[in-house]
């Protein structure tokens, strides 16, 4: 899922699919105004990428395992301000507020958040077993 979303971003669509919530971003805002939001996509992508990588890295190298989760758990907190900050992500349907296209945008960070806290869990286990018998 998270190399999925990160090729997604390291393209021309998906950099303008994100330009309205990274705008509104209070925290990662300056990147799209520093570097445009085609290289600011495109480090989000890669960002992504990493923690992917660093996931997979982890059933190998624990320690790695738990970074990819870190970045992960940064990246959903990240996200998570999009959703307060940018008008009109939500639609009103009887007075209840759902997430329209551009708050589902970032459904796969509340997935992410959920796998983040579970695999720094286990890669800790693993790193802690690796370091007692050592």
């Amino acid at each position: 899922m998270l190399l999925w979303a990160g090729k997604f971003k390291m393209t021309a669509p998906g950099a303008i699919t994100i330009l309205p919530l990274v705008t509104h971003s209070p925290l990662i805002s300056w990147q799209f105004k520093l570097f445009g939001p085609y290289i600011g996509s495109d480090m989000i992508g890669a960002t992504e990428w990493t923690a992917a990588f660093l996931l997979i890295i982890g059933y190998f190298k624990p320690k790695a395992g738990i970074l990819g989760g870190m970045i992960l758990l940064v990246m959903f907190f990240t996200t998570s301000t999009m959703l307060i900050t940018t008008p009109d992500d939500t639609v009103v349907v009887n007075g209840i507020h759902y997430m329209n296209d551009t708050g589902l945008f970032l459904f796969k960070d509340i997935i992410s958040f959920g796998a983040s806290l579970y695999l720094i869990s286990s890669y800790g286990r693993r790193a802690i077993l690796v370091e007692n018998q050592s």
